[in-house]
């Protein structure tokens, strides 16, 4: 029997957007002179365990929310001093005009983990209670609206079976739920196909960030300095880039983004990535260096026209969950806290009058008359632009920014990530070169730099709508892409010919949630594991 907690408002997810709502709330409801009981629930081990960006901040968000945050010591002590934008050959880097999108004066070099953690803590201290270690594993739908969530279950063997240590799952029922779990969060797909969130918007599209943080050698650190680069090592058919970002304390952010609408199955985010560390303009920075974190993480792309309808029955969606990265930018973080509050002040001022499992009908239209949704608005045609190749979207970007300013009068639009693979006979295998040890780096030598760490004994988070898929279709059409897609090496085909099988290594899962989105058959279905499992950023 689950024990029930009841409260007027629960918010899954302590990230960015959540944190932000939550902030938000209980500053108004103090204003207010009301009580409002607020919980979040985070399924990290802790606030900003699971939590990995680039980062560069944007503080427009941060200034509305807590304008007196540096005051209040603010993670934010790297402000950007020199942006770099360049085209990356095999041999060469060529320097090219910084986007005005990607030009970041006025803005910091964060870690978000550790930003994460800051908002954490000040939301505590408006009474918000927090609870880290507790995933949201369904949502509770009552009468057709959502009337909270249960949180998973505890003790449950790899059999199906309760152990001695078995603690039920708890209900957290709410007058209003905010859903803002990130890029793909289990509970917001499900409302999606519940409540038809997508009808008449696009499919949302997706990239694997894979990042790592460096400790540099002195003479190659230029604190506050952003480099962002296109082009080599991945093919030009394909979205992709990469950032550095010199933060204080001699540490340097390194990452490598690659959409995943590409087509090549023997593509392989993780060696890509590798690959790039070898580029002489990159490898030399790295040299004399020690690498100290690895991560990875999907981040939505779609943008304006893949933002599904966020409000449903008793709940809405904020965040990462709905989509509000501003791809142009590379950011999202400052427009997720915005729509978070945005949800936030929609929600108090229905409040007297609203009651459970009501629609917040407001919040949308507010969404779209905010700097949010003219931000995302003007950016809309620039990530599709890049469907046709590396030279078309730059082109195309040029257009819609320096002529058009923003102002298309048509909007382009998107396909489903996983139906863009081409057969593997089609395609040829990109050769990647061995790891060295030194600048590049065994798939599963990083993933010990995760902190990642499951209960064995529990059945597996990463689940199959149908068994034999992966070895009568992924295996003979397109070479099991599950293998190099994953960055973390949960994938691997095993067995003899005639007795081959899929193998899952749940146990190294990073939460990254790419198989969820690029399997060809969408026969992967990622669902939360046992309390606290997963990786363990520490300023990532």
């Amino acid at each position: 029997m689950s024990e029930v907690m009841e409260c007027d408002v629960v918010i899954v997810g302590a990230g960015p957007a959540g944190l932000s709502a939550a902030i938000r709330l209980a500053q108004l409801a103090k204003t207010q002179g009301r009580e409002l009981s607020i919980m979040v629930v985070e399924k990290g081990s802790e606030v900003g365990a699971h939590i990995l960006s680039g980062a560069v901040l944007e503080p427009r968000a941060l200034n509305e929310l807590l304008p007196d945050w540096k005051e209040r010591v603010a993670p934010l002590d790297t402000p950007v001093s020199h942006d770099r934008f360049a085209l990356l050959t095999e041999r060469r880097m060529v320097s090219l005009p910084t986007p005005p999108q990607m030009k970041n004066h006025g803005n910091y070099i964060i870690s978000l983990a550790n930003f994460v953690r800051w908002l954490g803590r000040e939301a505590e201290a408006l009474g918000v209670q927090i609870f880290p270690g507790f995933p949201a594993a369904d949502v509770i739908i009552e009468d057709g609206a959502v009337r909270g969530i249960l949180t998973g279950a505890f003790g449950i063997g790899k059999d199906g079976q309760k152990k001695d240590s078995y603690q039920p799952g708890m209900e957290l029922r709410a007058k209003f739920t905010l859903f803002a779990e990130g890029c793909r969060g289990s509970l917001s797909q499900r409302l999606m196909e519940t409540f038809r969130l997508r009808e008449g918007r696009d499919p949302q599209t997706y990239a694997i960030g894979l990042k790592e943080l460096w400790e540099v050698a002195p003479e190659h650190h230029r604190p506050g300095e952003v480099l962002h680069t296109v082009g080599w090592p991945t093919a030009h058919d394909t979205y992709a880039g990469s950032f550095i970002y010199h933060l204080n304390g001699g540490q340097m952010a390194l990452g490598y983004v690659i959409g995943l609408d590409y087509r090549n199955p023997y593509l392989d985010p993780y060696q890509e990535f590798q690959t790039f560390k070898t580029h002489p303009a990159i490898r030399a920075l790295l040299e004399g260096g020690r690498r100290v974190a690895y991560g990875a993480r999907a981040l939505n792309e779609g943008g304006w026209q893949s933002i599904p309808k966020l409000s449903f029955p008793g709940g809405a969606l904020i965040g990462c969950a709905a989509g509000f990265l501003n791809t142009p930018k590379i950011k999202g973080t400052h427009t997720a806290m915005k729509s978070g509050m945005v949800a936030a002040n929609c929600l108090m001022k229905a409040w007297d009058g609203l009651q459970p499992g009501q629609m917040l009908d407001a919040y949308e239209p507010a969404i779209r008359a905010s700097w949010v949704g003219q931000e995302l608005e003007a950016a809309r045609n620039i990530r599709p632009g890049f469907h046709r190749g590396l030279w078309a979207g730059l082109a195309h970007a040029a257009l819609d920014t320096y002529v058009l300013r923003g102002k298309a009068p048509w909007t382009l639009h998107h396909r489903p990530d996983h139906s863009a693979l081409k057969p593997a006979a089609e395609c040829t295998p990109p050769v990647y070169p061995r790891p060295d040890g030194v600048v590049t780096f065994a798939r599963l030598d990083s993933v010990a730099l995760t902190g990642t760490n499951h209960e064995e004994d529990q059945p597996a988070h990463l689940t199959l709508r149908d068994v034999a898929v992966p070895i009568q279709y992924n295996l003979p059409i397109y070479d099991a892409p599950e293998q190099r897609y994953c960055p973390a090496g949960v994938y691997e085909i095993v067995g003899e010919e005639n007795g081959r099988r899929l193998q899952i290594n749940a146990q190294n899962c990073i939460h990254c949630k790419t198989c969820d989105i690029k399997d060809p058959t969408q026969n992967i279905v990622w669902v939360t594991p046992e309390g606290g499992g997963g990786p363990n950023y520490p300023n990532m």
